[in-house]
């Protein structure tokens, strides 16, 4: 029995990664948590997480997008998870639309993982099962529903399917 490739977490920051700081009254990214949700979520799946960013999607640009795509593009995986902040989640996707030979999916939380009522665990293990089983392609995993790139928006604070033309 072959043992199964290792999935890529890349991790750019975004709410799924933040903390509430007392001091200044306000959330900020902080050490990812993405190893503990894994851990008690006794992920057996190997996988491996790289940090590539600590940003809130609204600070990102379009050079961070070319280097978050550049990682895809050489990461010797080909299954590849990216934690990101939500807000714009779905123009990085787009930004990652010219890879074709990977599985990526993109998920985050609307509430940070640190909090007992955060969708955070739910979207990652999504995410991680998403990657294990779609086709090549760029999707969304948020909300309980995976969405290919190109076909989902964030409206009212969830993500719903594009409609269609």
């Amino acid at each position: 029995m072959t043992e199964p490739s290792p999935i890529l977490v890349l991790t750019t920051g975004g709410t799924i990664d933040k903390a509430y700081f007392d001091a200044t009254s306000q959330y900020q990214i902080s050490d990812t948590m993405i190893s503990r949700l894994l851990e008690v979520a006794r992920v057996t799946h190997p996988f491996t997480i790289e940090e590539v960013l600590r940003k809130d999607s609204l600070e990102l640009d379009d050079a961070d997008r070319a280097d978050i795509a550049a990682r895809v593009a050489a990461s010797e995986s080909d299954r590849i998870v990216i934690t990101h902040g939500t807000d714009t989640m779905t123009v990085t996707a787009a930004a990652l639309r010219g890879i074709a030979d990977k599985t990526v999916v993109l998920v985050g939380a609307l509430a940070p993982a640190r909090f007992a009522e955060s969708d955070a665990a739910f979207n990652l293990g999504m995410a991680f099962a998403t990657a294990q089983v779609a086709p090549r392609g760029i999707y969304v995993a948020m909300n309980g529903s995976v969405f290919a790139e190109g076909t989902v928006v964030k409206k009212d604070g969830r993500f719903v399917r594009l409609a269609a033309d």
